[in-house]
């Protein structure tokens, strides 16, 4: 096999797992029940395979302190020798301008490269059948061909796009079709779900691009020459500019290009593949008990039958009478959904985002490069958080206008710098954080820093921050005048980016 190189795609807001997929949290860090994400699980099947030395992952950049912490979390053995680079775009633009932005970036090294795309988001069962199904489809990449991957259909799937095949030669790509027309696929034997998974050479593919979607390529080429780039032992980083990522056409490569292109097999495999596009097929990845009910977390049942039950943070759930029902509990919103009816829950998630409800972006818990906070009680004028600071990591040298700050030290050492004063505050220590002065909070030690923040004031919104000083290229440039971004971006200082 030739040089194989798989490009993770990883993004999208997981609308139909609502209220556990939000914007900010989306599917490919959804956690299974053995407490893997669908990220990690892609990364490790990609892993995997023979000759992988390189995996390039695109995703969006304030996502990549989060997925960083994922591939750290499995990379053991020889994992740790993988080369990673990150294409971070600043918005989404579908999988044409991600694809595109992989195969130039491959094609300046080695264009015969061949990459091999996968969404993050996907779930496949059977791996020993995955790596044949991609040695097969290697082959035709080789001879220059863009190759997708088609699952033989086990019903009249209705969700799903089709491929028609003749041979291994695609003749067309069908819109998700009825129930009737599905029947009828499923019938004729040549039709395959289409899996969203690719195999091409680079040179082919950005060759195929600049025949069928030549504005969309010429568009990532300015993106890739403006880039702001940071590289390390392991890592690289390639950060587009919204400025140039923003004239990026949006579409997705199978409308861009495999539906245009003259060039494109299919590999027909039978994987145990899942996009997990619904509630309903997450939960049924787990055993029924002998009432069809598949809980997760502790529930109380009485008289309850062929249930779906997701209760986190350990909150006892109590559900009684109730048949064919999915109950996702979690702490700051309750979905309640007929099983057939789950793929609604997208609606719910439209309409919080069009209200601008905090419940479609932020879990309580939000992530941070340096850590986590945990909203645990807020009301008029105050608000209380748990706060948790990796090892060596370090929030920005900032400063609040609106409110003042109460550090608790609960577990761990924190240096602490308040105004001109800098010092070591212990387990059980506290200090004050008046409003005006900038402070800054650091992990010195090798274990979490855990404390309680309550926040008082009379505004007390994220955005009243500015930062000026901070190793994640979050600094505001007038740090006098109005509040920097929080939105996460690549760090200015390549040598501490890594430590996130």
């Amino acid at each position: 096999m030739m040089n194989l190189i798989p490009v993770i795609l990883s993004g999208g807001a997981g609308s139909r797992l609502w209220p556990v997929s939000r914007e900010s949290h989306p599917k490919p860090f959804i956690r299974l029940a053995d407490d893997q994400s669908l990220l990690q699980k892609t990364l490790l099947r990609a892993a995997a395979l023979p000759g992988v030395q390189q995996v390039v992952t695109v995703t969006n950049r304030e996502f990549l302190f989060k997925t960083e912490d994922d591939y750290r979390e499995v990379a053991t053995g020889e994992l740790q020798q993988l080369q990673h680079s990150f294409l971070l775009e600043p918005m989404g633009r579908n999988t044409a301008a991600a694809v595109a932005a992989a195969a130039l970036h491959a094609a300046e090294r080695e264009p015969d490269t061949l990459l091999l795309v996968l969404p993050a988001d996907h779930l496949i069962h059977d791996e020993a059948a995955f790596a044949h199904a991609v040695q097969r489809a290697a082959a035709l990449a080789a001879d220059g061909r863009l190759v997708t991957f088609g699952i033989t259909p086990e019903a009249p799937e209705t969700g799903y796009g089709y491929i028609e095949a003749d041979g291994h030669m695609v003749k067309r790509f069908v819109e998700k079709p009825d129930a009737a027309t599905a029947q009828r696929f499923l019938e004729a034997g040549n039709f395959y779900w289409n899996s969203g998974m690719f195999c091409f050479r680079a040179s082919t593919m950005v060759a195929e691009l600049r025949q069928h979607a030549p504005d969309i390529l010429e568009a990532v080429e300015t993106c890739l020459r403006e880039a702001r780039r940071a590289s390390g032992k392991g890592f690289e980083h390639i950060e587009f500019t919204p400025e140039t990522f923003a004239r990026v056409l949006e579409d997705s490569i199978d409308y861009a290009v495999m539906e245009k292109s003259r060039q494109v097999a299919v590999v027909p495999c039978s994987i145990g593949w899942s996009d997990i596009g619904s509630w309903t097929a997450l939960t049924d990845l787990q055993p029924a008990d002998q009432h069809g009910n598949r809980v997760r977390g502790e529930a109380l049942l009485h008289d309850v039958s062929n249930c779906a039950i997701q209760a986190e943070h350990d909150r006892l759930v109590g559900a009684v009478g109730v048949d064919n029902l999915v109950i996702v509990d979690t702490p700051d919103a309750l979905l309640v959904a007929a099983r057939d009816r789950v793929q609604d829950v997208k609606a719910l998630y439209t309409q919080l985002k069009r209200t601008a409800h905090p419940a479609h972006k932020l879990h309580r818990t939000v992530h941070r490069p340096w850590g986590t906070y945990t909203v645990l009680e807020e009301g008029p004028h105050f608000k209380i958080k748990r706060i948790v600071v990796k090892p060596g990591a370090s929030l920005s040298l900032q400063m609040h206008h609106h409110r003042s700050e109460h550090w608790i030290v609960v577990f761990g050492t924190a240096r602490i710098v308040n105004g001109e004063q800098e010092r070591f505050v212990p387990s059980n220590e506290s200090t004050f954080i008046p409003p005006c002065t900038q402070h800054r909070l650091t992990n010195p030690g090798m274990v979490d820093l855990v404390l309680i923040e309550v926040q008082t004031g009379h505004y007390l919104g994220e955005d009243d921050i500015v930062r000026f000083q901070d190793i994640y290229g979050r600094s505001d440039a007038n740090a006098a005048g109005s509040p920097a971004s929080t939105a996460p971006a690549m760090a200015k200082d390549a040598t501490a980016a890594p430590q996130h």
